[in-house]
Order: C-alpha cells, then sequence, then structure tokens
C-alpha cells in the first residue's frame, strides 16, 4: 500500500509522543515505503523546529531528526516525490471551496489532502481530526 502521510502522522514516527507506537504499528504494514514531497518535508523539518521551540527536544535532537529524515530519504526509506504545483493548488482550491467553510480546515490540511489526490494516492494517514474528515471526504482512504 503507498500512503501518503501528513506532518502530525510522520512527527510521530521520529519523535516519542501520544502517538507513536500507533503510527509505528500502521507504517508496519504498508507494503511500500512513504512518499515525501516538499511540501511534506517542509511542514515535517518545521514541526521538528517548532518541537525546540515548545522546549520539548533539544536542538541537538532536532538536528538529528533532521539528519535521520535526509537518511530515510537517500536509503528509501522516504520516496521523495515532486509534485506537480498547479494540480495541487487547483485541486486545493476545489477542496477549499468545497470543504473549508463547513470543516475547519487550514490551508495547509487543504495542501495535504490535494497533494495526496494529485499524486494519486488512495490512502492518507493523519492523527488531524479536521484534516482526516476532509480525507475522508475527498475519498481517501484515512488510517488510523
Amino acid at each position: 500500500m503507498v500512503a501518503y502521510a501528513d506532518a502530525s502522522f510522520f512527527f510521530s514516527l521520529y519523535v516519542q509522543d501520544a502517538h507513536t507506537a500507533q503510527a509505528g504499528r500502521v507504517a508496519a504494514t504498508l507494503d511500500a515505503a512513504l512518499v515525501i514531497t516538499p511540501l511534506q518535508r517542509h511542514e515535517l523539518r518545521n514541526a521538528f523546529r517548532l518541537a525546540v521551540f515548545r522546549r520539548e527536544i533539544t536542538v541537538a535532537e532536532c538536528q538529528n531528526l533532521l539528519d535521520t529524515v535526509e537518511a530515510d530519504t537517500r536509503s528509501g526509506a522516504l520516496v521523495a516525490t515532486p509534485v506537480a504545483w498547479a494540480e495541487l493548488y487547483a485541486g486545493a482550491e476545489a477542496l477549499s471551496a468545497a470543504h473549508s467553510q463547513t470543516h475547519g480546515t487550514r490551508g495547509f490540511d487543504v495542501l495535504h489532502v490535494a497533494a495526496a489526490m494529485a499524486l494519486g494516492t488512495r490512502n492518507f494517514l493523519t492523527f488531524d481530526a479536521r484534516q482526516r474528515a476532509l480525507a475522508t471526504k475527498a475519498g481517501l482512504k484515512v488510517k488510523p
């Protein structure tokens, strides 16, 4: 199963939090590597840095996490995947127009769902409730 993971899922794979065990179990069921687009990579890297600001991890731990994501990309554990930005933004605008007023989805949530759709990925991994609702409305299979 090829899957698109949002930053909440990726973060839980790399940083010990309330969802880490569940993220690990779901990741273990995948029969293909996770894709990582420039959007996901940016948001994940920023989430690590934000964790430093929040004093959840140290600067050294953050650097180790950044290095680990890069190593996982080089090894193929994560598959660096380009996106067609024009298609992604068009899809995001359509999703936003159809759902943001009623579901309260944020811009990055909409972009992630649109990216999964643009890549043809049917499986979406998230711990974010609003993003889960949007991905479900968009016809994606959401885990966990």
